[in-house]
């Protein structure tokens, strides 16, 4: 059994592509919390398409740069979301048909780009689906730097988008500045997308960010223990999920969130037919 769960270890990409996975599942479960208490879960769908037409222009500016890249991506994903948000509070649209009308229309503006690169079948594919075996030092480097960027922000502004997330008229009360913390959340959201799509991809990251998070809820309904539980299971599903990669020859991405799916899968049963014997009470704001 040692020599089973040491093996993967002797390869350095082995050894990156865990910590990317953990990095990565910790702070998309933090932020996929806030996107489960306030019904997100499409945005963070549509800004993973969205960042499509960053990809390619990244790639066509920068020569194929993954760095450049990456952060081309990430502007892309943070204005994305931005106008989003603008166009939701500032048009009787409903949040939905503004997130459905920006994410055809980046998606389509991207795949525009894409097929005028001829060799983006191999450079940009991973971006697509995933690959969390192929994460450089570099790469490694970018990721924790904007994880931890992302878990600065929720520390610092706990408890304000705590408030916001619950009672947004007790937002307004209390003065908060509520437009400019939803911006926040929108930013960071964004970011987390990006930071994902070496890990799992565009396809599986809406994955990342919810499965985890609905899972912890279904087990807690406070946010520090559900931000916790989430975050744990997150980095259990990208270890156990790459075990599951190198041994039997899968998708590492794919792997990924098939883990966090069966996590969730058994929990859901668990709860459904062994519910707890007191249920969980509601907490005020401030817990």
């Amino acid at each position: 059994m040692v020599e089973w769960l040491l093996e993967p270890l002797g390869f350095a990409f082995m050894q990156r592509g865990f910590l990317a996975a953990v990095v990565v599942g910790v702070v998309c479960a933090v932020v996929g919390c806030y996107m489960i208490l306030r019904g997100m879960a499409f945005l963070g769908e549509a800004l993973g398409h969205a960042t499509l037409p960053g990809l390619a222009a990244g790639y066509l500016l920068s020569n194929g740069d993954r760095s450049v890249t990456f952060f081309w991506a990430l502007g892309t994903a943070v204005l994305t979301s931005v106008v989003m948000g603008a166009l939701s509070r500032n048009t009787k649209l409903r949040q939905d048909t503004a997130i459905g009308i920006v994410f055809a229309g980046m998606f389509a503006l991207g795949i525009a780009l894409i097929s005028s690169i001829r060799s983006y079948a191999v450079d940009l594919t991973h971006m697509l689906f995933g690959n969390v075996l192929g994460v450089t030092n570099n790469d490694i480097w970018l990721i924790l730097a904007v994880s931890l960027a992302v878990l600065l922000a929720v520390a610092l502004f706990y408890k304000e988008l705590l408030v916001i997330s619950f009672d947004p008229v007790l937002a307004v009360t209390l003065r908060l500045p509520v437009r400019g913390l939803d911006i926040l959340l929108h930013v960071m959201i964004a970011v987390a997308v990006v930071a994902s799509l070496q890990t799992v991809g565009i396809a599986l990251v809406v994955a990342m960010l919810l499965t985890p998070a609905a899972t912890a809820f279904l087990l807690t309904k406070r946010l520090k223990r559900m931000m916790a539980i989430a975050a744990g299971i997150a980095a259990f599903s990208g270890v156990a999920g790459l075990y599951a990669s190198y041994y039997l020859s899968i998708a590492s991405g794919a792997a990924i969130v098939l883990v966090c799916t069966l996590v969730f899968i058994v929990v859901y049963v668990l709860r459904r037919w062994q519910p707890l014997s007191k249920p969980v009470e509601s907490k005020s704001p401030a817990h």
